[in-house]
This record gives C-alpha cells, structure tokens and sequence, in this order.
C-alpha cells in the first residue's frame, strides 16, 4: 500500500507488516483460508483467466520467481533517474501482488507455491513508484518530473492492450492527468481496480470518514477494502463512500524477488485479488465494459453489510463465481456509448471550471432586514383587517337607511312620508302606524284602510 508523500506527487512505500520469508511448501496451506473466502475452486471450473492481461502498477515485478515464470511481460520504468546509476530495483510490493493475481505455483502440477485468482493470466510490469529502501526515493518524492508517473503509466498500460490494471497504491491528492487518464483507460474498456487506503485506523475526519485516497476515489475505479480474518472490516482499512467491495487483507501470503514469500496485511492485498476476480470476467466476456464488471463484482459479493452497502465493506465481500453468473446474466448488455455524439475521453465534460466566488454573509444585516419584513407583513395585515371591518359597518349603516326609507307594502302611501311628524295634533293615527296601512283594517273593511298621516309637500294627495 502506498501514500502520497510530497507535494511533487511522488509516492512513498508503507511497510508490508512482513514476516521472515516462510518456507514454499506451508505457503498454499496458508493460502487456504482466502481460497475459500473468494470460492476460487468453484470459478476455476468456469475461468482461469486465460489471455487476459492484468497490468501491475508497482514497484516493478521480478519475472525469475518460480511462481511467476513465464507469467511477467516487463513493461516501462517510469522512475527512471530516481536511483543513482546501477541501482536495481527491490521489486518487493510489486512481485507480491503479481503473485497474488496471477501465481501459477510450481512443483508437480502447479502444487507448491502461490496460486493466485486467475493463474492464467499475464502480468504487465509498470514501475511507477519506488519502495521506502532505495536510494532514489527520496529523489523520487521531491523532483516534479516524476509528478504524473502514475497517469502515464495508466496510458501506456492501456495502449500494450492491458484488460485490467492493478493499482495497490494510494496518494492523497488527484491530478487533471490521472483523472484524464482514467477516462482514457475506460473509453478502452479496461478495468481499473485501486487500493481504498490505509489510513482508517485513525480518528475519522470531521466528515465520520477517513481520508478519500487516490485513484481509488476516481469514478469509474473499483476501490478495494481490506476484511480481517473474520470478514470485517479490517482496523486499518478506510471508510468512506468510494468503497465498492472488499476482499481479504489481514495475513496474505505472497511472493516475493527471489523465490521468496512473505506475509502481509493491507488493501494494497485485498486490491490484488479483487483485480484476480476481474480478470476471471474479462476472461470469460473479453468485451464487458469497466461499469458491467464492477456491476458483477458489486451484484456478486457475500457477507453483504446490513442495509446492503456502508463505507467499509461497500456492498460486501467479492465472491468469484457469483461475479461470474452475473456477468453471464448481463453480458448481452452495454453501458457504452458509441457514434458521433459520444465523449472524447481525453478531455474535460463540460466548460472549464469557473473559481467560486465567496460571499460573506451579514447576519447583522439578515437578522435586521428579515424582521422589517415581517413587521410590513404584520402591517399589511392589520390594514386589511381594518378596511374589512370599515366596509362592513358601511354596508351595514346602508342596509338600515334602505329599510325605513321605502319598504313596499299593501296599502303603503305613495311618495315620501314627513318621519318628523307624528300624526295629527292629537298624535292618533287611523288604520296605520308611520304611514304603514293596517291590513287588519282592510280585511274587516272590505276595502283599502285610510291614512290618517300627513303628506310631504309637493306631494299628491292621497285618494
């Protein structure tokens, strides 16, 4: 597993947490347990990973070993100039997860030694980072013509016709060239699985997650946790939401140069074998795209975590021949897009991106402003509310001068009647009270009542 160790972009080695070199004849013993995790015998009857070629983006691997022999195509150095003259490269980290992807043993058939998960497959040397114990590192770290060794590494492994690459490094930070060089690699075809980080041992940013770490944070890449012994999560993986899947990263047996074999723990292990699994698909439908294989590994997985996914384990453990059934149910399928209208890879979606303007919020001013507001709200309420209760007492008023003013009625006085006065001088009306005729008096009269009110002037006379 590897980190971003200076500003340049260089990348340092972390220590693999390696026993002394145990003996070949323990070794596929001890491999025993993650076999079983992975149910590699059941995919073997399905897919070796024949013809398919895993790049390995490392420290360099050593081709010698008996356990890779025959397997190693050496690609470019990418570090060239790091170390002082006649140097060699250690090739530890490298040759170890080689082994792990792609180990075919030895002895009499294949017995003795590391198996890896797809051990058919070839391997393609892409050195692009050096261990903490050369010379070169601290050169390798600081000069910025090393800078972009890891997305020039993911071109050239592309253009030697790479299937999947294998990325058992992390940096803290991303470059414009790794991300574009991502995309390249994709519009390809090509698989891409990176190591999620080994910083999760650590207290949890103020996000609840530990640091993101690249390439594995890019889209499109299949990021890789470590589980224990006990397929959890193990202490020292990184949890956050870039994680895919896990595999087994606690106690790995591997190779190492010169026909050894160590034991480790970390994601860089667990990204090995998961870019194993991936091998196994694309040997077995060579035109999947990168987005269908992640979907088998993700559709695949065992020891789902509760809800279906979380940010340690992503959506569980990879299961290689439950990846390979569901590649063979979606590999009719395509998630690629083709013809004129399709992205060029090799450049930014979208416009360039504008800086983002800062604006520094007055709280003062916000607090002040929102509660003049609301008092002009309360206003216009309280205005609306009087005008409402002015037109009703008008409405009201209106109504009763109506009412006494000319309400029709049998025997009713035509014309308007003087209300000052209260009828004769001896203040007795006949028949009728305030020129209303009493219909009781026509009823027994036979015939219409007579008013005995005064008349307005002007006014005709009644008959």
């Amino acid at each position: 597993m590897l980190r971003r160790a200076g500003a340049a972009g260089a990348l340092a080695m972390i220590a693999l947490g390696a026993a002394p070199a145990a003996h070949a004849d323990d070794v596929r013993g001890s491999q025993r347990q993650v076999l079983r995790t992975l149910d590699l015998p059941g995919a073997w009857r399905i897919s070796k990973g024949g013809d398919v070629t895993v790049a390995v983006l490392d420290s360099g691997v050593d081709p010698h070993h008996r356990d890779l022999v025959g397997s190693v195509i050496e690609g470019k150095d990418f570090t060239t100039g790091a170390n002082p003259p006649g140097v060699a490269p250690l090739r530890l980290h490298g040759t170890y997860m080689a082994s792990l992807i792609a180990g075919h043993g030895h002895g009499p058939g294949g017995a003795d030694g590391v198996i890896g998960v797809a051990p058919r497959a070839r391997v393609l040397s892409v050195r692009v980072i050096l261990e903490d114990e050369e010379p070169g590192f601290r050169e390798f770290n600081t000069a910025e013509r090393f800078e972009d060794v890891v997305a020039r590494g993911i071109r050239y492994a592309v253009d030697q016709g790479a299937d999947v690459i294998n990325m058992s490094i992390s940096k803290e930070l991303a470059t414009r060239e790794e991300r574009a060089a991502i995309r390249y690699a994709i519009s390809r075809g090509v698989v891409l699985v990176a190591a999620a980080g080994n910083e999760g041992a650590g207290k949890p940013e103020s996000t609840g997650y530990a640091p993101y770490s690249y390439p594995a944070a890019f889209p499109g890449v299949v990021s890789v946790a470590a589980a224990d012994r006990g397929l959890r999560r193990a202490s020292f993986s990184n949890r956050n939401p870039s994680v895919l899947v896990a595999a087994p990263g606690v106690d790995i047996f591997g190779a190492g140069p010169g026909d050894e074999y160590w034991v480790g723990r970390g994601t860089s292990q667990a990204t090995a074998l998961v870019s194993g699994v991936a091998a196994l698909i694309k040997a077995k439908y060579p035109e999947m795209s990168p987005a269908l294989v992640a979907q088998a590994l993700t559709a695949g997985a065992s020891r789902r975590p509760t809800g279906g996914y979380d940010t340690g384990m992503g959506f569980g453990v990879v299961n290689a021949p439950r990846a390979l059934a569901e590649a063979a149910r979606i590999s009719r399928h395509t998630l690629t897009a083709t013809g004129p209208g399709s992205h060029d890879p090799a450049r930014p979606m979208g416009r360039g991106v504008e800086p983002v303007q800062v604006i520094q919020r007055d709280q003062h001013k916000i607090t002040l402003y929102g509660g003049v507001a609301v008092a002009a709200g309360f206003g216009a309420v309280a205005s609306l509310m009087v005008i409402a209760v002015s037109v009703g007492r008008a409405r009201s008023s209106a109504g009763s001068a109506e009412d006494s003013a000319d309400v029709p009625a049998s025997g009713l006085v035509h014309g308007p009647v003087d209300g000052s006065a209260a009828g004769p001088a001896d203040g007795s009306v006949e028949g009728s009270v305030n020129g209303i005729t009493d219909g009781s008096a026509e009823d027994s009269a036979g015939g219409p009542a007579e008013t005995a009110g005064h008349l307005g002037p002007g006014s005709p006379a009644a008959p």
